[in-house]
């Protein structure tokens, strides 16, 4: 009994003192320009999520309101070419700095615990132009590859993927947008 106790005591020792797996935080973008920012977004992949289960293609669309809050429409379109949509505002999570934003959305939730029901919605990757951008989590539960348009070339999609997984993020699950003839339009 005394060998087992001290196999567990030094186990939980070495892993204690063992280098962490967790890494640290991605990298956000030094800044985002809001008013370039503001617009439609079209949702090239994600993770999965809850939320967005029944969703084949998705888009956001951006519109900057005053001290630096944006007004959020998330829109999902379903197989069968019904659409869902959700409206909320976005927010910086510390003033002034606009690369880490909390997104809170309208809902009963929201109105009952404002403070829980906010996420968290960092931008690693804006081109120079606001043409594409890699968004997640802090925790990598949640990514987003999103573009101006529905569609992007080949050598844009492995420049998302790269940068998504440089930043530690596991592309491998990633759900890619339909095509338009996925969707059925009654």
């Amino acid at each position: 009994m005394r060998a087992l106790v001290a196999v567990l005591a030094a186990s939980l020792l070495l892993g204690c003192a063992g280098p962490s797996r967790e890494l640290p935080p991605p990298k956000t973008v030094a800044a985002v320009d809001l008013q370039r920012y503001q617009g439609t977004w079209y949702e090239l992949a994600r993770l999965p999520m809850f939320f967005q289960r029944n969703c084949a293609q998705s888009e956001a669309h951006y519109r900057l309101l005053d001290a630096g809050r944006i007004e959020v429409e998330n829109r999902c379109r379903t197989r069968e070419g019904d659409w869902n949509q959700v409206h909320g505002q976005a927010f910086p999570q510390v003033a002034g700095q606009t690369d880490k934003l909390w997104v809170r959305f309208d809902n009963w939730f929201s109105s009952l615990y404002p403070d829980l029901a906010k996420g968290q919605y960092w931008v690693l990757y804006l081109d120079d132009d606001y043409q594409t951008a890699v968004v997640g989590h802090p925790d990598r539960d949640y990514l987003w590859l999103l573009a101006r348009q529905p569609e992007v070339d080949g050598a844009t999609r492995e420049r998302l993927l790269e940068v998504a997984r440089s930043q530690g993020y596991d592309t491998s699950a990633l759900i890619w947008r339909a095509p338009d003839s996925a969707i059925h339009k009654f």
